[in-house]
């Protein structure tokens, strides 16, 4: 094949297995395996927070050459309890990979991971790094307050400004210039109780602004009540506690990725995540590749970062 061929996502799969794994403090995940028992074994990590794995993701790998686990976090998806945020931290997802990785008597797997999946995959990596094969790493978010602040403060609310102004809108706080504590506010009680159009008018600004052009689609789904709920209530718990990182954590500690190989995938015009983010990342961390793509925002199913995601799963599986 002609190295100028744009790759697309391997054919439609169902799962070989699916279940619900509990992993304590009240959290039941579910999950999914894919492709061929026994080949090589991976990992999927899910955006967010508060997103959900979908069966496009099972097409980023060849079901031919890998066993793939994908599952939803905790509150996510079609884990229980739904959009909770009780003992739902960074590193109860990370102790949450490694009991699923032990359960399935693995010993090593390549992990993937996309927007927070990539934190995520970077954390668990820095803290498991016998436990990793290769990462494969698109739309680089560090978790950390410039990051944050880039995309909740003052950045990409210069790109999108009448988004923004919706966004600000929905709050009501004039002169409140940490959006993030006043979504919190209105987000963080009982789940029945949260204020619906609050929770669309977070998801909104996100799926308004993820895409290199618009897609009206993708909007329609972040406004569902269940998906708007959990993503709106998990993300603004994260990002309001830093992720429970401390200051750019995850590149002070990229010394612990050595020996471990890498390709990072970012979008040239990823306005969620900067790509300074993955520029940073490639030089703390020498065993990696990075592939910033040109003509892309910071979702997978953008054509260029498809074809990148793809290459790499398959060169991991060579």
């Amino acid at each position: 094949m002609s190295s100028d061929v744009l790759r697309r996502l391997y054919p439609e799969v169902e799962p070989y297995e699916s279940g619900h794994f509990d992993v304590g403090d009240g959290h039941s995940l579910y999950y999914e395996r894919c492709g061929t028992p026994g080949a090589k074994p991976a990992v999927f990590l899910h955006g967010g927070p508060g997103a959900g794995i979908a069966p496009a993701h099972r097409r980023l790998f060849d079901p031919a050459r890998y066993d793939v686990l994908l599952f939803d976090q905790r509150g996510c998806g079609r884990s229980v309890p739904h959009a909770s945020i009780e003992n739902n931290s960074t590193w109860h997802l990370v102790t949450d990979i490694e009991r699923l990785r032990a359960h399935l008597g693995i010993e090593q797997w390549l992990v993937f991971g996309g927007s927070w999946g990539s934190t995520l995959a970077i954390a668990y990596a820095e803290r498991y790094p016998e436990h990793v094969s290769a990462l494969v790493l698109r739309g680089i978010f560090l978790g950390d307050r410039a990051s944050i602040d880039w995309f909740y403060r003052f950045g990409a609310s210069e790109i999108f400004p009448e988004e923004w102004a919706k966004f600000r809108r929905a709050v009501d706080t004039p002169g409140e210039e940490d959006l993030i504590a006043a979504y919190y506010r209105r987000l963080s009680g009982p789940v029945d109780s949260v204020p619906l159009e609050v929770a669309r008018a977070w998801s909104r600004w996100e799926a308004a602004t993820v895409s290199l052009l618009p897609d009206t689609e993708r909007e329609r789904q972040s406004a569902e009540a269940r998906n708007a709920i959990a993503v709106a209530r998990i993300e603004t718990h994260f990002f309001a506690n830093d992720c429970w990182f401390e200051p750019e954590q995850l590149l002070r500690e990229a010394s612990r990725l050595a020996g471990i190989p890498g390709v990072i995938v970012h979008g040239r015009y990823d306005i969620c995540c900067a790509p300074g983010n993955a520029w940073k990342l490639h030089q703390s961390w020498p065993q990696s590749t990075l592939r910033i793509v040109e003509g892309a925002g910071h979702v997978f199913s953008e054509p260029g970062i498809t074809n990148e995601l793809v290459r790499a799963t398959d060169m991991f599986a060579a």
